[in-house]
């Protein structure tokens, strides 16, 4: 059909080879495209003609301009020209109109007396404008309001860029079969939103995004080498951009369809008067016979924009930037390029900036959606600043691919010339007759091991040394083996070996929250530490000492902070250690000499970076061996423990990218210089409620599925919880916790396989039938490869654990209550503790040891086991509360002639501590004016001889104490007043706390204001009671006086 077309375009190759520098062929780069193009197309009869008779006046043409003819073409009598076109349009019967002429051969595209060419250039240029006039564009229709819908997956359609599609839906293939059969080659191009989604029709308008492109069908051809008749794959060419108005869905076959008709498509303003009875009326009703899906569309045009827009202009010239950098790095892009390049005549990209954005969206390999919102961009701006973000993302793709493509050709490369010199050497070997003994062995693999570490210069030194020793000894020597074992270990530690490590502050936060409840200040540091690593881009080693009772989760947070940052994880204890070497190694010259604890953390997790948890840094030892705190400080600076020198290894280690983190139950017993080099975080202990959500999200759950009842309907109520925290587990931490709910499911667990004794009768005996042993004979024990299978509890079983059936658990309530008095006595005052295992309630009780009287003396003892800091403390609330009265209550005679007896419970339980100093003075006050306290009361605070109340410690735990025991308000030094606001509002809920500065103002709480006579009166009735004993005997022998 095209037969002379392609003769045209094979002189014109011929030519190219003569005028391959000449510029005309410039020319020619875009017809030949435009050829290529049309070779796609099909015709009807009528255009088949007209392209024959066309072709035939183009040969004529050209035969005149070889043999240098001056004759001219003659007129067609009609006053047409031998220029006459016939151009075919695509509806297949509308003719393309030519130049006219005016009967001498002076049409625009006539050539009737043309002279002959005078070089062959003219004559090629002659050949192009008679092309030019021969080969007009197919009249694409500007309104087409209604098309077939054709659902595209994955990639949208740009305009001016073919894609082949395959449609496998027969009634939609016999549709574009009709609409190519009547000149109608026009649908609709729709992206799918589900990319899984592969269909050809479109039932609902959501399935689809709603701009899509006008496309023609240049050609078909069957799918699958003609294998299945029902599909076939279409060439799409996209013209320009739509918007579905109205979706008209496919009906089932036998429901009459609505008639649908398109507008008419726009005349060629070429075309004469004479052709308008052969213009077609493009119409969509013929697809009624189809199940198809037909669309109301509209065009959407392009925003008016400035081209000296500077803006536009710089974001085209990063989009062609980008281009050449992907073109040195991907051939594929490279002809793509290339061939965009011929098929734009005007030559210059900033023109046409809106084509160069779907170019650039086109070729590249980016989101569904993010191409899709290039092609719905009518802003030129906008379009070109998406396709940039899509086009930059497939340089750094590239990037990355060339990257790994070079590595590997690099990797492969010197592996092959590895082994290309090892088999020589081999092979040299092989005829030489020399056999590698194992001593040859061994070297070879020390250093395959040191190849692939990056050892510092000086590691490397003295690794060569060592090595060269053992080469030259022999395997019988004594100092072989030490050599040897000593290359293990320098091969061994990860030099350069780092483990990516995780910045993301969303997974530290999820992993936290996971592994741990509450917490706050420590989670809060990691994540300081991560957003500090991540701002600066390199991580520092940190040393982080956490303080706090047993049982907070000292030790598992380290796991979780290790996991959190992608770091591997190490830990060892120090508690009880009394030997340096265990930190800094033995010397190579004793008998068994090994690396210190640090080295094999890095020997075991091959990572420069680990996380290494000291466990108990509070109980480490010292004996004659040395003092292992001392060796710690070392480790433990962040100023020297770059350059660590480890006693066995005698090189410099660098451990500044460990993360340490130390534990510890009090800081009391860690000595000074180590303290100063960690950075403290107190983990006080968990309040009740905290307790509770920590056992039911976490250890419930977890004892639950150890105790093999993950399956099981085993209940234990949020009651019970609140129940055994309440009577059995009151202290700080969750591990005793953690006990009694393993024991509680364990107890479930026995009473329900007691209550399913057949059903596990019937397991057993199927496990018997299954095992593979055969009987023992003699002392051979039996053995089986098959697991046990576990038993299954049937649906119907139910066990709920209350509070009324928790003792049948764990036996018996513990703790009654930490209030020792409902009401309390004069003399009794609530006051609170600090102790390793959390906060407690502390009584101190005064009493009288005698009757008062005008002759007693006054004295004070104490019990209670109290420590020497808490007996100085007793003595001076004993010398304040003296003052005190004689300046307030001078007539009160108290402790003129009171003989006290001061006592604190538990006497087994050691005390010691200066913040009972304000409780005993209270204590001591109290009896003397013989007033109760309100019982609700607790306090804390060291009391100087002036009544000023000094600062004290464990203010968080003494609340939590406070609150576990029913106390409302709570009275605490005014240097506190920042260690109040900090504690969490769970705990601060229900309780009152009162800063007091001096005493005075604690005297005003707890005792109100008391008049001078109360406070005269309160011991006059047992002084004017008693009555010495001599004057008893006195008035006896008066009266028997009397009596004789």
């Amino acid at each position: 059909m095209y037969a002379p077309l392609r003769g045209i375009y094979k002189n014109l190759t011929n030519l190219k080879t003569e005028f391959n520098r000449s510029p005309i062929l410039l020319l020619i780069q875009p017809l030949r495209h435009e050829i290529n193009s049309r070779r796609n197309f099909t015709c009807n009869s009528r255009q088949f003609s007209s392209i024959s008779k066309s072709s035939s006046r183009l040969r004529s043409k050209l035969q005149e301009s070889k043999l240098d003819s001056n004759s001219g073409s003659k007129n067609d009598g009609d006053g047409n020209g031998g220029n006459r076109n016939s151009g075919n349009n695509n509806s297949g019967d509308k003719p393309g109109s030519g130049g006219k002429g005016d009967g001498s051969g002076k049409g625009d595209g006539g050539s009737g007396d043309s002279p002959p060419p005078r070089s062959p250039f003219e004559g090629i240029q002659r050949t192009l404008h008679v092309l030019e006039t021969t080969l007009q564009k197919p009249s694409i229709p500007e309104v087409y309001p209604q098309v077939l819908a054709l659902p595209i997956a994955r990639r949208p359609l740009f305009p001016g860029f073919y894609k082949a599609v395959v449609i496998k839906d027969p009634h939609v293939t016999a549709a574009v079969k009709e609409l190519m059969k009547r000149g109608q080659p026009y649908v609709g191009a729709f992206l799918l939103k589900d990319e899984e989604l592969d269909v050809d029709t479109i039932t609902d308008i959501a399935q689809v995004y709603k701009v899509g492109v006008f496309a023609q069908i240049t050609s078909v051809f069957p799918a699958n080498g003609g294998q299945d008749e029902n599909s076939l794959t279409a060439v799409l060419y996209p013209h320009r951009r739509i918007r579905i108005t109205e979706l008209l869905p496919p009906l089932p076959s036998g429901v009459p369809e609505a008639e649908v008709v398109a507008e008419s498509v726009q005349q060629n303003p070429e075309t004469t008067s004479t052709n308008k009875e052969l213009e077609p009326q493009y119409a969509t009703s013929f697809l009624e016979e189809y199940n198809v899906s037909l669309v109301n569309v509209e065009n959407l045009q392009d925003e008016s924009y400035n081209r000296k827009n500077q803006v536009i202009r710089a974001i085209t010239s990063e989009i062609v930037a980008v281009f050449k950098d992907i073109a040195t790095l991907n051939p594929l892009f490279r002809d793509q390029i290339a061939n965009f390049s011929m098929s734009q005549s005007a030559g210059n990209v900033f023109e046409e900036p809106a084509k160069l954005a779907d170019f650039a969206a086109a070729v590249s390999t980016g989101e569904p959606n993010e191409l899709q919102e290039v092609l719905e961009s009518l802003v030129i701006e906008e379009r070109l600043q998406k396709a940039l973000l899509v086009l930059k993302k497939e340089l750094v793709n590239a990037q990355l691919q060339s990257k790994i493509s070079k590595e590997v050709e690099s990797k492969i490369a010197k592996r092959q010339r590895e082994y290309y010199l090892m088999e020589q050497l081999k092979g040299i070997k092989k005829e030489l007759g020399i056999e590698s003994d194992g001593k040859d062995k061994l070297v070879e693999k020390f250093k395959e091991k040191a190849d692939k570490l990056a050892m510092p210069d000086g590691v490397k030194k003295v690794f060569e040394e060592e090595i060269n020793k053992l080469a030259h000894l022999e395997p019988a020597a004594s100092e072989f083996n030490v050599t040897r074992n000593y290359l293990d270990w320098l091969t061994q530690v990860p030099w350069g070996q780092r483990s990516p490590e995780n910045y993301n502050i969303k997974h530290a936060i999820k992993v936290l929250d996971e592994d741990h409840y509450g917490l706050q200040d420590v989670k809060d540091r990691i994540l300081e530490f991560i957003a500090v690593g991540k701002l600066r881009g390199i991580v520092e080693g940190k040393i982080l000492c956490f303080v706090g009772p047993p049982g907070v989760g000292k030790t598992s947070i380290g796991k979780s902070i290790a996991r959190a940052l992608s770091r591997q994880f190490y830990r060892f204890s120090v508690g009880g250690l009394t030997d340096v070497a265990e930190i800094k190694g033995h010397r190579r010259t004793y008998v068994g000499a090994m690396p210190g604890k640090v080295v094999q953390a890095l020997k075991k997790v091959q990572t420069e970076n680990p996380l290494v948890l000291i466990d108990e840094v509070d109980k480490i030892g010292r004996g004659h061996q040395g003092d292992p705190s001392s060796a710690l400080l070392e480790l433990l600076d962040p100023e020297q423990n770059s350059s660590f020198l480890d006693h066995y290894m005698d090189v410099p280690i660098d451990l500044s990218k460990v993360l340490f983190v130390c534990t510890a139950n009090v800081v009391d017993t860690i000595p000074g210089p180590l303290l100063d080099r960690m950075e403290l975080i107190q983990l006080s202990g968990y309040v009740a409620d905290e307790k509770v959500a920590i056992a039911t999200k976490y250890l419930a759950p977890t004892a639950k599925e150890m105790a093999g009842l993950k399956d099981a309907d085993v209940l234990l109520q949020q009651s019970a919880i609140e129940t055994l925290i309440k009577s059995y587990c009151r202290e700080s931490g969750v591990r005793n916790l953690k006990k009694q709910i393993d024991k509680i499911y364990r107890k479930a667990a026995l009473k329900i396989v007691k209550d399913l004794g057949e059903e596990e009768a019937r397991n057993e005996e199927s496990d018997k039938v299954e095992t593979k042993s055969e009987k023992p004979e003699g002392d051979e024990v039996s053995t089986t490869t098959e697991p046990r299978k576990p038993l299954t509890v049937p649906d119907d079983v139910h066990v709920i654990i209350d509070p009324e059936n928790l003792k049948d658990y764990v036996g018996p309530p513990v703790w009654h209550s930490d209030r020792l008095y409902d009401k309390t006595p004069p003399g009794v005052v609530m006051g609170l503790a600090w102790t390793s295992m959390g906060g407690s309630a502390l009584y101190v009780e005064s009493t009288l040891e005698s009757i008062l009287s005008n002759t007693s003396a006054p004295s004070l003892s104490k019990t209670g086991q109290m420590g020497d800091v808490m007996k100085e403390s007793t003595t001076i609330a004993y010398t304040f509360s003296k003052s005190l009265m004689t300046r307030r209550f001078p007539e009160n005679r108290f402790f003129e002639r009171a003989a006290i007896h001061l006592h604190v419970p538990e006497g087994a339980t050691p005390k010691d501590g200066p913040s009972a100093g304000i409780t005993m003075a209270t204590s001591l006050l109290s009896l003397a004016i013989s007033k109760p306290l309100d019982p609700t009361i607790a306090m804390t605070g060291e009391l100087t001889l002036t009544g000023k109340i000094l600062k004290i410690g464990g203010l968080r735990e003494k609340a939590v104490a406070a609150k576990r025991s029913g106390v409302h308000t709570i009275i605490f030094p005014e240097a506190n007043t920042s260690d109040w606001e900090e504690l969490p509002d769970n705990v601060k809920e229900g309780l009152i706390g009162i800063p007091v500065a001096w005493y005075d103002d604690v005297f005003k709480v707890v005792f109100g204001d008391i008049s001078k006579e109360e406070a005269k009166n309160a011991w006059t009735s047992m002084f004017e009671s008693y009555v010495p004993t001599d004057t008893k005997e006195k008035e006896v022998n008066v009266n028997a006086s009397v009596t004789l």
